[in-house]
């Protein structure tokens, strides 16, 4: 069975990393979320959950309002050929999240490190950031660099990269 937010919860405070986590309703979009802003701190994500043709597995975690060239990413990423979005059996497998709640804080349940993390060289500017602590019924602010303990502890080295696309 997949880690729960508890899990995670219990994770990071196993690590020493403090985090802030807020309830509210359920939700599946950026635009939904964007209602709370203003109660929650911090940088706002947005993760893609991506499969290049080769099988390789990226997530993708980046501000909530970058604009992504999904048809140029592979070039960025390090994947062989293009990308398209992982099905939700295999989000489930792999991170253990639905659609909707895909989030970094997933690769707690990547034990086998199939999963490579990209982070956003932009995002990676804001001193806290964002997330679903695996349930979109919940938002988890954590500091930037207790975000990257906390990927190497769970045996994911991050690739910090800039997703500006040349065309924006």
């Amino acid at each position: 069975m997949p880690a729960q937010m508890q899990d995670l919860l219990d994770r990071f405070a196993e690590l020493g990393i403090a985090v802030t986590t807020t309830e509210h309703p359920a939700l599946y979009t950026v635009e939904q979320s964007q209602e709370l802003r203003g109660e929650i701190s911090g940088a706002h994500t947005k993760n893609l959950f991506l499969k290049d043709k080769k099988g390789q597995l990226f997530l993708v975690v980046t501000r909530e309002d970058a604009q992504i060239d999904l048809k140029r990413i592979h070039t960025v990423i390090g994947a062989s050929g293009r990308v398209s979005f992982g099905k939700p059996d295999l989000l489930m497998e792999m991170l253990g999240v639905i659609p909707g709640a895909v989030t970094v804080f997933g690769v707690i349940n990547d034990v086998d490190q199939r999963v490579s993390v990209i982070l956003d060289a932009d995002l990676m500017r804001d001193e806290q950031l964002n997330g679903h602590p695996l349930t979109n019924e919940a938002t988890t602010t954590i500091d930037r660099d207790d975000l990257v303990t906390f990927l190497r502890a769970c045996g994911h080295e991050p690739k910090i990269v800039s997703l500006k696309s040349d065309a924006a």
